[in-house]
């Protein structure tokens, strides 16, 4: 019988500068952030080291005696100051493979670095950009994460060509090149060629799912809300509860990317459609947020925005500004939003919460506090989405004789039926429903009070 082989626990280090502007508990924030990205990524993180600076190292990001305590570090000669080296990073475990750095860095300061500690440095970006290639799955997706790779990429080729010594930056007329044209600059035109290339497929593809989307509004007339919020404030985990649908849950930062869109369940009138977008996070690079534009088309599509915080986490302020930033950026300031604190069972005792949770209604007035492993919560967060969209709906009284009883099924289908009563002639339906689905039956059966 084969054996499968057990990967290899893959080990990092973290480090950060703390400038003057940041506050301590934004910067451990920040540094939480990135572990659970490594995490992510698949590494275990056996240390982290930090340094307070009025700015960063022009050469390499840390100052010289940071750098090498991190090499002592990683050469398994000292232990960091105020840290303990993780059981799991000895010697005999295995070796570190990554630096991260808590910032995007220039492509100089990253060569600098790497060759300072002895291994590889990603920066913050490269770490997310990391995540997005992995996890994207359709089309779409998968190209928007092709270009903003290649942009970050693109101003690195020169600090590559460095390391690769004199063939990096040879000039040839031959090979495919123009005159005097090095590999670099092949490369980069390469790389623009490509990134045009892709933009065009977007345009195209862009174009096909607004096509899809008009055709599947119009055809079944669903109303629609999206989740958006901070990534793994819990919101695969809500979306599955709304729609009781088997959507990825898990405890990582970018668990999905895709957009996925289900049906409320159980169904309401009107028949609402239910979208989780990609989640928001501190400091994603600019470059990401226009080449995921259209995952969080969905946001900009809907008629309502649920938006979700992790009520256990302290610094869910952060979370709300970032969320607000990113919303403001795409264009969806304007959709009416209802805020979800999320997660309040993970804060402390049931006397804790209810602190909690009296705290966070009297500072957001019309928010819902909830958990979405609670039944009950969330039966009454799905109460307040249909109550919204019924605000639309109109209520007629139709007449239908005996002899059209063929056509009820019709009626139910369209409208919810209040009340209903009978003579002689005909039933008599109280029904309420959407404004043209009301009228076009009113015209055949009855009249809009």
């Amino acid at each position: 019988m084969r054996r499968v082989a057990k990967e290899k626990q893959k080990y990092a280090v973290v480090a950060a500068v703390q400038l003057p502007n940041v506050s301590d508990v934004e910067f451990e924030a920040s540094l939480t952030e990135l572990r659970e990205l490594a995490k992510t990524l698949g590494y275990e993180i056996a240390a982290t080291f930090v340094q307070k600076r009025a700015s960063f190292d022009a050469t390499a990001y840390l100052g010289a005696g940071k750098r090498q305590e991190i090499r002592g570090f990683v050469d398994h000669e000292a232990e960091p100051v105020g840290l303990e080296r993780l059981p799991a990073a000895d010697p005999e475990a295995g070796r570190i493979d990554v630096l991260f750095v808590d910032h995007e860095i220039s492509p100089s300061q990253a060569r600098n670095l790497e060759k300072e500690v002895g291994c590889e440095v990603m920066d913050r970006t490269m770490v997310i950009l990391e995540i997005f290639q992995r996890h994207a799955n359709s089309c779409a997706a998968r190209a928007q994460v092709e270009i903003a790779r290649l942009a970050y990429l693109a101003p690195r080729l020169r600090e590559a060509a460095k390391l690769a010594g004199p063939q990096g930056r040879q000039r040839s007329g031959t090979g495919g090149r123009g005159a005097g044209e090095s590999h670099t600059e092949l490369d980069r035109r390469k790389i623009r060629d490509r990134i045009a290339e892709l933009q065009q497929e977007i345009a195209a593809m862009e174009v096909e799912r607004k096509t899809q989307r008009a055709r599947r509004q119009e055809r079944q007339g669903l109303a629609s809300v999206a989740l958006v919020g901070y990534t793994n404030a819990g919101k695969s985990t809500l979306m599955r509860a709304l729609t009781g649908s088997e959507v990825l849950v898990a405890d990582k930062l970018f668990a999905t990317l895709d957009t996925t869109v289900r049906a409320l369940h159980p169904e309401s009138l009107p028949r609402v459609l239910v979208s989780d977008t990609v989640g928001f996070i501190k400091n994603l690079p600019h470059g990401l947020v226009a080449s995921f534009k259209s995952t969080l088309e969905e946001a900009l599509d809907a008629a309502l925005l649920l938006h979700v915080v992790d009520a256990g986490d302290p610094g869910f302020e952060r979370q709300l500004q970032v969320t607000d930033a990113v919303i403001a950026e795409i264009g969806a300031q304007d959709v009416p939003r209802i805020r979800v604190f999320n997660k309040i069972d993970h804060v402390g005792d049931p006397a804790a919460q209810a602190e909690r949770e009296a705290a966070l209604r009297a500072a957001y007035p019309g928010c819902i506090v909830m958990s979405a492993r609670r039944a009950g919560d969330v039966a009454a967060l799905r109460e307040a989405i249909v109550a919204f969209f019924r605000q639309g709906l109109i209520e007629a009284e139709l007449f239908l004789p005996w002899s059209a009883q063929q056509l009820r099924g019709e009626i139910f289908a369209t409208c919810e039926v209040l009340e209903e009563r009978a003579d002689g002639e005909g039933a008599f339906l109280r029904v309420r429903g959407e404004r043209e689905a009301v009228r076009s039956l009113s015209e055949r059966f009855g009249r809009v009070p």
